[in-house]
């Protein structure tokens, strides 16, 4: 499995976006949808490796796929 940088929540909230997510809710995390499923993203800088490759695989995308849409 390709590594994954741990990575600053605003860009992986664009990210996302491009890939067909939208915000839902703000507070101390970010939930997001894309009508099938839900991921939640802390608000942390940087979001480590290990948590950001579980909130890809919850979006159903891949590693490459997400680095793709950096």
């Amino acid at each position: 499995m390709p590594k994954l940088p741990g990575i600053n929540h605003q860009r992986a909230v664009k990210a996302f976006k491009k890939a067909g997510f939208w915000i839902v809710k703000q507070g101390k995390h970010i939930t997001m949808t894309n009508g099938e499923g839900i991921i939640t993203i802390p608000r942390a800088n940087p979001i480590n490796s290990f948590t950001m490759a579980g909130i890809v695989k919850d979006a159903g995308l891949s590693i490459e796929e997400f680095k793709n849409l950096l």
